[in-house]
């Protein structure tokens, strides 16, 4: 069975089009998100995947409605090819129910495989580079200078007892967790 899948970004967008083109790719069942693709909860979707068969087709308009990035769509395909469900995307010319439409599906697969081990490579080179002339990576051990100054402040604020834990954040614009810190790098008891 041909199963569609559409999506927009906003409530705003209509989805006319993609389901225009679906209806005439021969997809008996339309699933449509309005929910941007950056969002990996797509309520539509999970149920298109739930309902996925052995020898189902998804069909889509375009690549971009399916995943947001290379790396997306790839692992999507990916899933559905796992299932026995092949993959159709209509105006990029795709189609893993043919030898060709996979082998194009798989090199997309490799070059993001291929990206993600240059990247991967170079970080290492640049920090082994960096020890090389002496510098550590990560982030700097201790508080800035303006922490410091907080810190002071929190220890005088927390030691002075009039002002509850809530309070002394309000007045210096830190959270709990922050607070704590501070108050441990100035070896402050706390609950004492």
């Amino acid at each position: 069975m041909k199963i569609g899948y559409a999506r927009v970004s906003t409530k705003e967008q209509n989805l006319h089009r993609q389901i225009d083109s679906l209806k005439a790719a021969g997809c008996e069942k339309i699933f449509a998100d309005k929910i941007s693709g950056a969002k990996f909860n797509r309520p539509e979707l999970n149920l298109l995947k739930a309902q996925l068969r052995s020898g189902d087709i998804v069909v889509i308009d375009k690549l971009d409605r399916l995943g947001r990035s290379l790396k997306d769509l790839i692992s999507i395909v990916s899933e559905f090819e796992s299932d026995g469900v092949s993959f159709i995307s209509l105006q990029d010319n795709i189609d893993t129910t043919t030898a060709s439409g996979k082998l194009i599906f798989h090199i997309f697969a490799s070059l993001a495989e291929f990206e993600r081990s240059l990247i991967s490579e170079r970080t290492k080179a640049g920090l082994t580079a960096a020890r090389a002339r002496g510098r550590l990576g990560g982030r700097p051990k201790g508080l800035s200078e303006e922490a410091k100054k907080t810190a002071m402040a929190a220890e005088t604020l927390y030691r002075t007892k009039q002002h509850s834990v809530s309070e002394i954040c309000g007045q210096l614009g830190i959270s709990k967790p922050t607070l704590y810190n501070y108050l441990r790098s100035r070896n402050v008891q706390i609950g004492t």
